[in-house]
């Protein structure tokens, strides 16, 4: 699979200051020590902290590492290596019903702050659907913002997809109602819908995501359903916070975590999978459709750790 090198290759530049930033503190540590006492221990874990994998995660990861080395009876700290990014893996896995709304009539709702960059990722996930011969249609259901509809039409014209959009201000669930016709119609594989995200006004929020919530239910009770939130990954520990006030106001099923290569705080994506229970879903490392990808736990540790394992590259 060509592609999947193409962005393993791109995933392990987009995660460069992370993976300095965490990379010479753990060989440091993996050097630096002799043998395994609690002062390695403790150094390892002011790292991964500091790696924006926050404090509960870390716990959870020293914990198990604690385990496989008395299991394994392991004596020299520089073994121990593989087992913590295994440790990181095994805290990151996401099921196996993952990705199931492909194969389904689904409807998947994008929420997240503005400027997290949720509107480009409704457009790239768009192209890519359209790329697996899906038929897609698209809902501008965040009418808060005149250039959130402009910006979604574009991403439309781009991936030759449907869009459905009212003027600025209109009713976002009156938006959404439009748009289940429409993809009943046109008998559409996947709705998307972009919606508005003021965070800092929940009742607000919560009301607008009920509607729209209730009018799904009503109007397409037979679709599966999916609601992401999108956060940007470069905001670290907050955007950890956003999540879990998101998932006060919507069920939410998945993560997209965007704008990874501009940041040290990759570290972000195991706290908010090991914290919520979550899983990150999507992830994105650049400007392009396919900067924006499925996530996948063996790759994404792979890279912070720059191992190539062979099997990224099947």
């Amino acid at each position: 699979m060509k592609e999947k090198k193409g962005f393993f290759g791109r995933l392990v530049a987009g995660l460069t200051k992370t993976r300095d930033h965490i990379l010479s503190g753990i060989d440091h540590v993996f050097n630096g020590f002799s043998n395994i006492d609690d002062d390695f221990y403790e150094e390892l874990e002011e790292i991964l902290i500091m790696a924006d994998i926050g404090v509960k995660t870390t716990t959870a990861i020293i914990e198990n590492l604690q385990e496989k080395v008395k299991e394994q009876k392991i004596k020299d700290p520089k073994e121990c290596k593989d087992l913590l990014i295994e440790s990181i893996k095994e805290q990151m896995r996401v099921g196996e019903t993952a990705y199931d709304f492909e194969d389904k009539k689904s409807v998947l709702l994008l929420i997240g702050v503005n400027g997290v960059g949720k509107t480009t990722s409704v457009g790239k996930l768009a192209g890519q659907f359209k790329s697996m011969n899906k038929k897609v249609v698209l809902a501008a259901a965040d009418t808060f913002r005149a250039a959130a509809i402009e910006q979604l039409t574009e991403w439309s014209n781009r991936a030759g997809v449907d869009i459905i959009a009212q003027q600025e201000g209109s009713d976002p669930a009156a938006v959404v109602y439009d748009a289940i016709n429409a993809a009943k119609a046109r008998n559409a594989d996947i709705l998307l819908c972009d919606t508005a995200g003021r965070l800092h006004n929940k009742k607000n929020l919560m009301e607008e995501l009920r509607k729209i919530n209730r009018v799904i239910d009503r109007e397409y009770p037979e679709a599966y359903r999916e609601t992401l939130v999108v956060l940007d990954g470069t905001t670290g520990q907050n955007a950890l916070a956003q999540a879990k006030q998101f998932a006060e106001v919507a069920d939410i099923t998945g993560i997209v975590l965007t704008k990874l290569d501009g940041t040290a705080k990759g570290g972000i994506a195991i706290a908010i999978q090991s914290e919520m229970g979550i899983p990150v879903k999507y992830i994105g490392v650049g400007e392009k459709i396919e900067d924006l990808q499925k996530f996948d736990a063996d790759s994404f540790v792979n890279a912070l750790f720059e191992r190539n394992d062979k099997k990224t590259e099947e």
